[in-house]
C-alpha cells in the first residue's frame, strides 16, 4: 500500500487527529466499505460468512496494529509484538459483538488500549483523538504499561502471566449468559497455573463453560522462541483435549500462506489481499463457532496459530517490545506504519462498527463497570465469650460467622487448598460443603458446595480475588506457611482496588496454623516471612492485615472485613484453644486504633510490649511477672490492625479510590506505646512492627521471627527464636536501666 499526504482537515474524522499517515483504499472498498457490516441499532454483525463483514473484519484488524504502533513508538516503549498476532482474533470478537475480554497477558496492553480506544471507551478518561492516546501513553494518570483496575471497558489488571484466566472464570460464574474471552500467550502457557486452575474449575463447575481461552500461538516468548513453539499441531490439540476441552478450534495461518513463508509460524499481513479475507473469514467463523460452543455448554478454547509481530514494525521475540531508537522516525516504524495505513473512510467504517458492537462503548456495558448487587446478610451470628472462660479456638468462631455469609449469600465461595478440617474451621466444611463430583457425606462434600478446594494456591487465590474484583464476596483461607504461592493474584487485584472505578468487596484472607503451630513439621510449615509482603503493601493505603488476638476478637475483625471496599485484609490467628482476653467492643476500638491495651501495671519504669499474634502474648505475659516481681511497670498491647499506627504521610491512602484516611494521632500513640522502653514481639517478622518502631521516641527493640526448626511445641519453636520470657524481661530491664 502506497501512504499518501495527509488529507484536508475537514475530510478526516476528529478521532484520527495524530495518526501521522493515511494510506490508499484497499481494493473492493467501494463495494464492502460504505456502509458499516454492524448496521444501525444492531449489536453484531448479521453472519460471519458475509463478505461486508469479513473485510471489515480485517479492516478492523489493520487498524488495531496501526495504532498499537502509533502509540507505542510515541514513546518508543510498549509491546506491539504478541496483540498483533491475534489482531484477527480480536476484531473477529468485536464484530461479533463479544466485549467482556478479558486478557493473562500484560503484554497486550497497547492492543486494549486501541480496542477501547476505537469503540469510545477512552472518552471516559478524556482521550477523544490519537493525538491524546499518543501523549498519555504510558504517562502516569494515563494508559499505564500494563493493564490496570482504572482503564474504562477493561475487566482485569494484568502483569504477571498465569493469570488472566481466573478473572474469566470468575466472570462466567457469576454471569452465566455472558461470554468472557480470555487472551493466553503461548509464552505464558508454560506457567503451570493456567491449565490446572481451569482442569480444577471445570470439574467443580461443569456446568459453567461460557469463558473462552483464546491461545495466542504465536510461536515466540517475550526475548526467544516459546517453550511450545516445537509442538506439531495434532500434539497441542491433544494437549487441550486432555485438560478437559470438549472442543479445540485451531485456526493455523500457514492453511492460506500463499508467500511461501519458511517455518511453522506465518504473517497473514505478508498474504495475497484474496488470502488475508481467507484468513479474516476463517478467524471470524472459528470465533463465532467457539463462542456458540462456549455458551452452549461446552469447554471449548479457541487457537490461533500466527507469527509474532504480525504486520508490524519486526517479526519473532524482536517484536515484542520497543526500544529506545524505535521512535516514530525509526524506518522500521515508518515503513510498517505506511504499509497498515488505511485511508480516513476506512477509519470511520471501522469505528462505527466498534462503537455500535455489543450496544455501545465497553466501559458502558461490560460486566465490571458497575457494582454487583450483594445478598443482605442480615446480623451475623457473634457469640461473645467470657473473658477468662474456657479457651476457645479463634479460627472456629470466625469459621461459624463464614457458614452464615455463604448460606446468605449464594456468590459466597471459600477455597483452601490444604484443608479446612485442618486448620480449626471444619464448621465451615459443614456449613457450605466442598465442591466435588462425588456426593460424600463422611467430607462434607458435594456437586453444590461453596467451599473450592484446589491443591494450588494460585488457583484458590485467584478464584477468590478475582471474584472479589469482579463483586462478590470471597474468602481465601490458607496456612501461613503455603499462602506465598497465591500472593502475586492476591496482590495483583489488592493493587487494583486501590484505582478501581467502582466499589467492590474486598479481598478478605484467614491464615492459620501459623509457624508457631508447626514445630514438628519443621521449616517447610514455618514461613512467616509471607508477613513481610503485607508489611509492605500496607503503604499502599488498602491493605489492613488484621491479627486478633483471641476467639472474641476475630469475630469482630471478620465482621468489620465483611463492611469494608476495594481493601485487602488478611486476618490471621490461630488455630489453637487459647484464652479469651478481651469484649468485642475492646476490638472495635482496636480495629480504630490499631491496638488494644490488654495489661497494665504500674512501677518505677514502666516497659511497653507491643505485640502481633495470640500465641506470642504467652510468653509476654509470662515476663510481665518477671518485671512485676522486680518493681517495674508493665502495658501489654496486643497489636490489632498495624496500619492504623503508621503515619497518615506515611501511606498513599489519599490516591485510593476508596479512601481510609484514619490514623492513630500522636496523643493516642503516646498513651498506648509511650514509656521508658519499647519491646515489639511478632511471631512473624519485624517488618510488621515498623509503624510503631517509627513513631517511638523511647529505647526500643525488637523480637522476631529469625528461622523455622523441627520442635515438639510451639514453646520450644518460640524459644528457638529467643522469643522467651526470660529473653524478654532481660531485654526489658535492659532498656530501663
Amino acid at each position: 500500500m502506497t501512504a499518501t499526504t495527509p488529507k484536508a482537515a475537514s475530510t478526516i474524522p476528529g478521532f484520527c487527529e495524530g495518526i501521522q499517515y493515511f494510506g490508499e483504499a484497499l481494493p473492493d472498498f467501494n463495494k464492502y466499505g460504505m456502509e458499516p457490516a454492524i448496521t444501525e441499532g444492531k449489536i453484531a454483525i448479521a453472519s460471519p460468512d458475509n463478505p461486508t463483514a469479513v473485510y471489515q473484519t480485517l479492516l478492523a484488524a489493520d487498524a488495531l496494529r496501526y495504532l498499537i504502533l502509533q502509540v507505542t513508538a510515541a514513546k518508543a516503549s510498549g509491546h506491539p509484538g504478541g496483540f498483533a498476532s491475534v489482531a484477527e482474533g480480536i476484531a473477529a470478537l468485536v464484530m461479533l459483538g463479544y466485549k467482556n475480554i478479558i486478557t493473562e497477558v500484560g503484554h497486550h496492553a497497547p492492543g486494549f488500549y486501541s480496542n477501547m480506544f476505537l469503540d469510545r471507551s477512552l472518552e471516559d478518561m478524556g482521550i477523544t483523538n490519537v493525538q491524546q492516546m499518543r501523549e498519555r501513553f504510558r504517562e502516569m494518570h494515563g494508559l499505564l504499561g500494563h493493564l490496570s483496575g482504572q482503564i474504562p471497558g477493561l475487566l482485569n489488571p494484568a502483569g504477571p502471566l498465569g493469570q488472566g484466566q481466573h478473572f474469566a472464570m470468575a466472570g462466567a460464574l457469576l454471569h452465566r449468559d455472558v461470554l468472557f474471552p480470555v487472551t493466553i500467550g503461548d509464552g505464558g502457557l508454560g506457567e503451570p497455573y493456567i491449565m490446572s486452575s481451569m482442569a480444577h474449575f471445570h470439574t467443580a463447575y461443569p456446568e459453567v463453560t461460557n469463558f473462552l481461552p483464546i491461545l495466542v500461538w504465536n510461536g515466540y516468548s517475550q526475548e526467544h522462541h516459546s517453550m511450545v513453539s516445537t509442538k506439531p499441531n495434532e500434539e497441542m490439540i491433544a494437549y487441550w483435549q486432555g485438560n478437559g476441552f470438549k472442543e479445540v478450534i485451531l485456526v493455523n495461518a500457514k492453511d492460506y500462506d500463499d508467500a511461501n513463508q519458511p517455518g511453522d509460524y506465518v504473517d497473514s499481513t505478508a498474504f495475497s489481499f484474496e488470502k488475508r479475507l481467507a484468513f479474516t473469514q476463517a478467524v471470524l467463523e472459528a470465533t463465532d463457532k467457539a463462542a456458540k460452543s462456549a455458551l452452549g455448554g461446552t469447554l471449548t478454547v479457541l487457537i490461533i496459530k500466527q507469527l509474532k509481530g504480525a504486520g508490524v514494525h519486526d517479526r519473532g521475540a524482536k517484536s515484542h517490545n520497543l526500544y529506545a531508537h524505535h521512535t516514530l522516525e525509526n524506518e522500521d516504524i515508518v515503513g510498517a506504519l505506511k504499509t497498515r495505513a488505511l485511508t480516513p473512510e476506512a477509519w470511520q467504517i471501522v469505528r462505527s462498527n466498534f462503537e455500535r458492537a455489543g450496544g455501545g462503548p465497553a466501559s458502558k456495558h461490560v460486566v465490571t463497570e458497575k457494582e454487583l448487587p450483594l445478598s443482605d446478610l442480615g446480623q451475623l451470628p457473634l457469640t461473645e465469650f467470657p473473658i477468662k472462660g474456657d479457651k476457645q479456638v479463634a479460627t472456629t468462631a470466625m469459621g461459624t460467622l463464614v457458614g452464615h455469609v455463604g448460606k446468605n449469600d449464594p456468590n459466597f465461595i471459600v477455597s483452601n487448598a490444604d484443608g479446612n478440617a485442618a486448620s480449626g474451621i471444619n464448621n465451615i466444611n459443614v456449613a457450605l460443603k466442598i465442591i466435588h463430583p462425588t456426593l460424600d457425606d463422611t467430607y462434607f462434600q458435594g456437586p453444590k458446595g461453596q467451599v473450592y478446594e484446589p491443591l494450588s494456591e494460585d488457583a484458590c487465590a485467584g478464584l477468590a480475588v478475582a471474584l472479589a474484583l469482579f463483586g462478590a464476596r470471597t474468602l481465601w483461607c490458607s496456612y501461613e506457611s503455603f499462602a506465598i504461592n497465591g500472593l502475586p493474584i492476591w496482590q495483583t487485584v489488592t493493587q487494583a482496588m486501590t484505582e478501581l472505578r467502582r466499589p467492590t468487596p474486598s479481598t478478605i484472607t484467614l491464615f492459620t496454623a501459623g509457624a508457631l503451630e508447626q514445630g514438628r513439621n519443621g521449616w517447610t510449615h514455618q514461613r512467616p516471612e509471607i508477613e513481610n509482603y503485607f508489611a509492605a503493601m500496607m503503604r499502599n493505603g488498602n491493605v489492613f492485615p488484621l491479627f486478633p488476638c483471641d476467639a472474641n476478637s476475630i469475630q469482630v475483625c471478620y465482621d468489620w472485613a465483611l463492611t469494608t471496599k476495594n481493601k485487602g485484609i488478611p486476618i490471621t490467628a490461630s488455630k489453637s484453644p487459647l484464652p479469651v482476653l478481651t469484649t468485642f467492643e475492646q476490638t472495635r476500638q482496636g480495629l480504630k486504633d490499631g491496638g488494644i491495651i490488654l495489661h497494665e501495671s504500674e512501677g518505677k519504669k514502666k516497659v511497653v510490649f507491643a505485640v502481633i499474634g495470640d500465641m506470642t502474648l504467652i510468653p509476654v505475659f509470662d515476663a510481665a511477672i518477671h518485671l512485676e516481681n522486680e518493681g517495674i511497670g508493665v502495658r501489654i498491647v496486643s497489636v490489632i490492625s498495624p496500619r492504623r499506627l503508621y503515619r497518615p504521610d506515611d501511606v498513599a491512602w489519599a490516591t485510593c479510590s476508596e479512601k481510609d484516611s484514619h490514623f492513630l494521632d500522636d496523643e493516642g500513640f503516646e498513651k498506648m506505646f509511650g514509656g521508658d522502653a519499647l519491646i515489639g514481639v511478632t511471631g512473624g517478622t519485624s517488618g510488621m512492627l515498623e509503624p510503631i518502631m517509627l513513631r517511638s521516641n523511647c529505647k526500643r527493640d525488637t523480637f522476631a521471627w529469625k528461622r523455622g526448626e523441627t520442635t515438639a511445641t510451639a514453646g520450644e519453636l518460640m524459644g528457638f527464636n529467643g522469643l522467651t520470657a526470660e529473653n524478654l524481661a532481660k531485654r526489658a530491664t535492659e532498656l530501663v536501666g
